[in-house]
């Protein structure tokens, strides 16, 4: 069982920085690789970026690859979300979501993480 909080959303220019963070709860999280997904009104849920469990494998969707980096702290239960050069298509609600591997393949399934937070809120105005 694995409990997952973000926090750090707000509202943000464009070209501004936000930085998420998602808290997990027990201590199994190094074993879950995390992935940050968002969801704009009226879209599915996409995949943003990905981390395997030891930190040294990353992933990113084309759209925020070179601005967005994910990192995680396994001594925190924590894993990141930093956000530079933000623009208005970046408006969604950010979801943490967590999968037991070990691996180093990043899935970008929805259907693949059996743990997601509640999401937190991220505008960008123009």
């Amino acid at each position: 069982q694995v409990q997952l909080v973000e926090s750090g959303g707000g509202l943000v220019q464009a070209g501004g920085s936000l930085r998420l963070s998602c808290a997990a709860s027990g201590r199994t999280f190094s074993s879950c690789a995390m992935s940050w997904f968002r969801q704009a009104p009226g879209k599915d849920r996409e995949f943003v970026g990905g981390i395997s469990l030891s930190g040294l494998v990353t992933s990113y969707a084309d759209s925020v690859r070179g601005r967005f980096t994910i990192s995680r702290d396994n001594a925190k239960n924590t894993v990141y979300l930093q956000m530079n050069s933000l623009k208005p298509e970046d408006t969604a609600v950010y979801y943490c979501a967590a999968r037991y591997y070990s691996g180093s393949y990043l899935s970008r399934l929805r259907y693949e993480y059996g743990y997601w937070g509640q999401g937190t809120q991220v505008t960008i105005s123009s």
